[in-house]
């Protein structure tokens, strides 16, 4: 049976100082929850009808508009924990986390939450996603992009409409369902014309 990769060789615990995004804009810095399960034997299912009922504030595991420390536990029969992390990779390797972790691979919910500082308002931004399978994000608390149905992880497959980052903190979560097969996801923000919004910095508090 081959051995499963360890965490490091896809995260490392986030460090004190801000992140800004890598080279290509893309945001590196997340606070990942351990997988809620959500049992699907396939990804058909996933309707938006039925995201956007799976994927909502309203089954966030936790006050939605609070932002989770890294370490704290979220309470119930199988209590999970969110994670710090800086990915080493430009696609955030969820199915990964959970398999070093010993957790559930299969049939969950992966919740992620990272603090966006901008140097200054920044207008007519998208927030450019790609998730493996579906995922829903917000910006500041407002729904920002949904993607639907079996799909693989494409870098920039959805785009929000045109968006305000604000001057200083902005709080970006996400959220992406699994049934089988692999999980991933990337986001960065682009300006008008789709260059890389890269003078951000990252932080989880």
């Amino acid at each position: 049976m081959p051995s499963v990769p360890p965490l490091e060789d896809f995260f490392a615990p986030a460090s004190v100082q801000p992140v800004a995004p890598d080279e290509d804009g893309f945001l590196r810095r997340w606070l990942i929850l351990e997988p809620l399960a959500k049992p699907n034997r396939t990804n058909a299912v996933f309707t938006g009808t039925y995201v956007r009922e799976a994927l909502s504030p309203q089954t966030f595991p936790g006050r939605f508009g609070a932002l989770p420390r890294d370490g704290e536990v979220v309470p119930g029969a199988d209590p999970i924990r969110w994670h710090a992390l800086d990915s080493r990779l430009w696609d955030v390797k969820l199915f990964n986390f959970a398999q070093a972790l010993g957790k559930p691979k299969y049939g969950v919910i992966f919740w992620v939450v990272t603090v966006v500082n901008s140097p200054r308002e920044m207008r007519n931004v998208r927030l450019a996603i790609g998730s493996n399978s579906a995922s829903r994000w917000w910006v500041n608390d407002g729904l920002a992009v949904e993607a639907f149905d079996d799909r693989r992880m494409v870098m920039d497959d959805v785009l929000s409409d045109r968006i305000t980052l604000k001057k200083g903190r902005n709080v970006i979560r996400g959220a992406v369902i699994n049934g089988p097969g692999l999980s991933d996801f990337c986001a960065r923000f682009v300006d008008e014309a789709g260059r890389p919004v890269r003078d951000l910095t990252l932080t989880v508090k």
